[in-house]
């Protein structure tokens, strides 16, 4: 190994697929770190993909099982990038194996999973992260400056959009029920946990729900296409979202003030772009371009929190994590959508 990554922070993968590329893209391009295997259930994909990774003397291995990255004292942290349904099954086997766990969002597809899963981390010690990778943006710290410091007043309400079309396809992991597909869980997540970012961020901490409304189009599959949602809390906050896969959309977000508004004007989820609308005042627009490509916030967030000792992170505590599930759970059952391997109480 080259002695300039002898104290980098060595990553493995699970699940090789698009979201996992940006994830490599970040780790390869950081001098801290380094991607040390992938593992896949197709090994020639997992192959195309290490092959790809495999530059500037960061040689990619490929791990033909799963139990080879739990015995590769190289390996600090494991990223797991598989579709929704088979969160759990992953995250279980690094856990018990002692390994941390950075986990795309959604964590697991409900909360009686998400709590399964935590109880395990905290059993042993293990660390576990939701990679909800938006609120480590540049452009969020800037946001979170207006937040704290007032500058539009109190917060009325949150609107936010995610939408693009995704042609139906009973077989893919967007449609599919068995693979926890749906736009809530893959899109919807992204406003729910923004909605908790920004109150948190401006109260303190986010309220309890007063009431949640939700409707939606459930497909020929058993998923759902598109969903629209109203959270009420005491405070008289409101926040609407809708998320889906049969439209598209400027994918904004807006936050309004007693005194003015902040707007991410498209793409909240990668922005890099907002503005501050104050009553009498000129428009403030702020750019905060990524390093790399966005996710280097949450993994550098997730090493720290490693290599501290700790077994979950600040900004994405286990309760964080937990409160968006429940708020899903809530959601999925207005809507009408349930999956098959709900019933059993597992995700095999």
């Amino acid at each position: 190994m080259p002695e300039s990554n002898m104290s980098a922070f060595g990553w493995a993968l699970i699940g090789p697929g698009k979201i996992a590329q940006r994830f490599a893209q970040a780790v390869q391009g950081m001098e801290g770190a380094r991607l040390v295997a992938v593992h896949g259930r197709c090994p020639l994909r997992a192959a195309a993909f290490a092959q790809q990774w495999s530059r500037d003397g960061k040689q990619v291995e490929v791990a033909e099982d799963m139990g080879a990255l739990f015995d590769d004292a190289r390996i600090e942290g494991i990223y797991i990038s598989t579709p929704h349904a088979y969160h759990a099954a992953a995250i279980r086997r690094c856990i018990i194996a002692g390994k941390p766990v950075l986990c795309e969002k959604p964590l697991v597809p409900n909360q009686a999973l998400g709590l399964e899963v935590v109880a395990l981390a905290r059993k042993h010690r293990v660390f576990l992260m939701e990679a909800v990778w938006t609120r480590f943006l540049p452009i969020y710290a800037e946001v979170r400056h207006w937040l704290r410091d007032g500058a539009i007043g109190r917060i009325r309400a949150i609107q936010s959009i995610f939408c693009f079309n995704s042609p139906f396809d009973p077989t893919h992991r967007n449609y599919d029920p068995a693979q926890a597909g749906g736009s809530l869980l893959d899109l919807g997540i992204y406003n729910l946990t923004m909605t908790r970012w920004i109150l948190a961020t401006a109260l303190g901490e986010c309220p309890s729900l007063e009431s949640l409304q939700a409707s939606g189009v459930v497909g020929p599959s058993g998923v759902d296409h598109h969903v629209s949602a109203t959270l009420e809390f005491p405070s008289g906050t409101v926040s609407q979202f809708i998320c889906g896969f049969d439209m598209s959309a400027d994918n904004g977000l807006r936050i309004f003030g007693e005194h003015g508004s902040i707007i991410i004007p498209n793409r909240f989820w990668e922005a890099t772009v907002a503005e501050l609308h104050c009553v009498g005042k000129d428009v403030e627009v702020v750019h905060s371009p990524f390093r790399t490509n966005g996710f280097e916030g949450e993994i550098e967030e997730a090493m720290a929190a490693i290599r501290s000792g700790a077994i979950e992170s600040a900004q994405i505590s286990h309760a964080e994590s937990l409160a968006t599930l429940a708020w899903m759970d809530r959601i999925r059952e207005l809507v009408g959508v349930r999956y098959p391997f709900e019933s059993r109480g597992d995700d095999k």
